[in-house]
């Protein structure tokens, strides 16, 4: 297993970035995410005990298949993410790949990750990481709606996106700028959910032994 953690490497990445940047867009960001830690998680968000809803996504070619059918009554691992166009996202899907994929495979758990985005663009998360687990969309949000989990960027972080020359409206599958908090679900054969990462913050995520501590039990 990798021994740098998620946090680690994204401490190295914003000390780059940052100076990449600039101080002004640097401070339109930090004054996004803090005000995203004090408003907190969203009220309705899904909880633990709950059922994951019907839903149907898109695979990287374009097919329709359902949520049901690639659960397929496994132990799975659900990450919602924001999309290919976040560095951060980039960062936890190839970390997952590398550390937390592996442990999954020799449980009989899988690995899925969901996010908004175009199927084209889900190709591209594929190819950032290398990934070899289930990637799929979620178009207009609909999943993510219903498991409590949409937000948007700010808009002055939509401004800030622009003047980097980029917008997520643009991969996105309904066009709009809606994106899923990042979260992270272990979920049951039953499709029942056993635990909940709900990161507001999206420079943080849900570190690998945090999930395997939530995975174990239910794999004795």
């Amino acid at each position: 297993m990798p021994e740098q953690t998620i946090a680690a490497q994204v401490a190295d990445f914003n000390t780059g970035f940052t100076a990449q940047i600039g101080p002004t867009l640097s401070a339109v960001f930090a004054g996004e995410q803090q005000d995203l830690v004090a408003a907190g998680a969203p009220t309705g968000v899904i909880t633990v005990g709950s059922r994951l809803p019907a839903a149907v996504l898109l695979t990287p070619s374009g097919e329709r298949v359902a949520l049901a059918d690639v659960l397929a009554g496994s132990l799975t691992v659900v990450v919602l993410y924001r999309g290919a166009w976040c560095p951060y996202c980039n960062l936890s899907l190839k970390h997952y790949q590398a550390a937390l994929l592996p442990e999954l495979t020799a449980v009989g758990a899988q690995l899925v990750a969901i996010s908004p985005q175009t199927p084209e663009a889900s190709e591209q998360s594929v190819a950032n990481g290398g990934l070899e687990y289930a990637v799929l969309s979620d178009p207009s949000n609909s999943l993510a709606a219903e498991l409590g989990l949409v937000t948007a960027p700010s808009s002055a972080a939509q401004a800030a996106h622009t003047e980097l020359g980029f917008a997520v409206a643009d991969s996105n599958a309904d066009s709009t700028a809606a994106i899923p908090f990042p979260t992270v679900l272990v979920v049951d054969a039953d499709r029942v959910v056993r635990f909940v990462d709900v990161h507001v913050d999206y420079t943080t995520r849900t570190e690998v032994p945090t999930i395997l501590d939530a995975v174990e039990p239910l794999v004795r």
